[in-house]
């Protein structure tokens, strides 16, 4: 059965495959499915534009669809960047606004935490949202040459590095997005869509 991962981003179609290749899911992109628009990312919420995509991509094509919005919300900075993460600032330089911004604030107020909100719409069946999150710090400095986005200024007390030092087999455990798609499974397993046995 195929159901389509409303992404063009060949990493986070591979993230997606890994947890439900073993299902007997044909997952494919967007653009295998054949839809090429991008729908405006106007909700208030991870969960509203997550399900925006998952919405038009599966009226566009027919079939089900799964998609994700993510973020980094700063507890100093009131939740910012939030749902304006990918937009905070012209690229490559989004880590150093928000390194700049909490220049001043001591360490036991530079909270924050990575939040994944995954949408899933079955024409004319249902539609729902799942949710992960992982709580850290906002480290001084960028450190580490993994992983993208504000990975190398999300500073893991536990672990003493940041997620753009930790090894991939780990952060793919315990990252938001690790999480919300270990809630996707459970839930599709649940509503009888895949199967523990498959």
């Amino acid at each position: 059965m195929k159901w389509v991962v409303a992404t063009s981003n060949p990493g986070k179609l591979r993230e997606f495959r890994a947890i439900f290749d073993q299902y007997g899911l044909e997952l494919i992109s967007k653009d295998e499915a054949g839809v090429m628009e991008d729908p405006e990312e106007n909700g208030s919420t991870f969960e509203e534009n997550a399900l925006i995509k998952a919405r038009a991509c599966a009226e566009a094509c027919g079939l089900p669809t799964v998609s994700d919005d993510s973020g980094l919300t700063v507890d100093a900075l009131d939740g910012a960047p939030g749902i304006f993460s990918a937009r905070y600032a012209e690229p490559g330089h989004r880590r150093e606004r928000v390194l700049r911004e909490l220049e001043q604030v001591p360490d036991e107020k530079r909270g924050g935490t990575f939040y994944c909100a995954i949408a899933c719409v079955i024409p004319g069946e249902c539609e729902f949202t799942v949710s992960g999150e992982c709580r850290g710090m906002i480290a001084h400095e960028s450190i580490g040459t993994g992983g993208f986005g504000y990975d190398s200024i999300f500073f893991l007390p536990e672990y003493g590095k940041t997620f753009g030092e930790i090894p991939a087999e780990v952060k793919n455990r315990i990252s938001h997005r690790a999480l919300a798609l270990a809630a996707l499974r459970e839930k599709l397993e649940e509503m009888g869509y895949i199967h523990a046995d498959k």
